[in-house]
């Protein structure tokens, strides 16, 4: 088992502990519940500006099918990161609107 995995279980004098390692699976908060951030961030990119959402909480299908529908509404690329959607370039009027088109709660954040 991978020291990533044991989420702060370092050791246990118990010698009969077993380590529970059944996937827990958070929920998906609907959109109304979700506080979404929407920001500009060109740090570490050589420059680039790329649009960052965060603040999702559910499930990383439900995150990559939201980051799906961003990329294809911008019509540019992207990835889904540690729970960020960072989209390329900068749409943060455009995500904004859609976000809240979708019915997530969103706002811009940053300078």
């Amino acid at each position: 088992m991978s020291k990533n995995k044991r989420e702060g279980i370092v050791y246990s004098t118990n010698p009969a502990f077993v380590y529970d390692e059944t996937d827990h699976k958070q929920e998906t908060l609907l959109p109304g519940k979700q506080n979404l951030r929407v920001m500009l961030d060109k740090k570490q990119r050589a420059g680039k500006k790329v649009t960052l959402v965060t603040g999702f909480i559910g499930s990383t299908d439900d995150l990559n099918d939201l980051g799906k529908i961003l990329k294809t509404s911008c019509g540019v690329g992207g990835s889904v990161k540690d729970g960020e959607i960072i989209i390329q370039g900068d749409f943060r009027e455009r995500i904004l609107a859609l976000l809240i088109q979708k019915g997530y709660k969103a706002k811009l954040s940053g300078g």
